[in-house]
């Protein structure tokens, strides 16, 4: 079933919607939630809560982009689960890959974080639309997939020291980009 008619299908509040999605993109949401809590029974829970989120918010919500928007939900809620599991023991892990962000992306606080959150991601998508294509798909596979930077190395074929020094550029050239921008770090 094509996207527009599974959206369809939530919209009209048919369950067969949650049939389709979980057929259609259920590996994709797991692989997301299992990169950021690296286990499979948390990877799953969080699969079952993005399909009853996907749910609830279609309607009101539209999304033009259904693979987007549930990869969307699964970050946030795998991100959040990440966060209640380890709040005492920050240690290793998606933790990790959070904090090699810091120095380049503002912490969201106060009233308007909605909307500076929105235009935070419409200037990360405009700069990884700048670079050249392998290094956009490192950054996305690394921060938005959570991909392991020996997984990486060994799928790029390089040594994991070579792949976190193209991170550490590619993130120094954010920070550059988002500063000339007007962000505030």
């Amino acid at each position: 079933m094509r996207d527009a008619e599974i959206v369809a299908s939530f919209l009209a509040r048919e369950e067969q919607a949650i049939k389709e999605t979980e057929l259609k993109y259920g590996a994709y949401c797991r692989t997301l939630a299992r990169n950021i809590l690296r286990t499979p029974e948390d990877a799953e829970e969080i699969v079952n809560d993005t399909l009853l989120a996907a749910w609830e918010s279609i309607p009101p919500k539209n999304p033009k982009n259904l693979k987007t928007f549930l990869g969307r939900l699964v970050r946030d809620k795998a991100l959040s689960r990440y966060r209640a599991l380890n709040a005492a023991k920050r240690g290793s892990g998606s933790w990790d890959l959070l904090a090699e962000l810091d120095d380049c992306i503002p912490s969201p606080t106060g009233v308007e974080d909605t909307a500076i959150a929105n235009q935070l991601a419409d200037f990360i998508s405009d700069w990884l639309d700048r670079l050249p294509e392998e290094d956009a798909a490192l950054f996305t596979r690394r921060y938005w997939y959570g991909e392991s930077v020996s997984d990486l190395a060994e799928k790029l074929g390089v040594s994991p020291i070579r792949v976190s020094q193209r991170l550490y550029d590619l993130r120094k050239k954010l920070k550059v980009f988002l500063n000339k921008k007007g962000v505030v770090i």
